[in-house]
């Protein structure tokens, strides 16, 4: 269970961010593959896996 929503909170931020900069970050796969090409950011990344972790939304 905690896994599966690690996965998810990691591809909802990476898509969100590549979402906000499609000139920088190109996202594509599920929560079983992913393709990832370009910048990321990382704190904001850390920062909603600390959140999943501690059970936030």
């Amino acid at each position: 269970m905690l896994e599966e929503k690690l996965k998810e909170a990691i591809l909802d931020e990476l898509k969100r961010q590549a979402a906000n900069r499609p000139q920088a970050l190109k996202v594509e796969g599920t929560t079983e593959e992913l393709i990832v090409n370009g910048k990321i950011d990382l704190a904001d990344l850390v920062m909603v896996i600390a959140g999943s972790v501690a059970g936030g939304p």
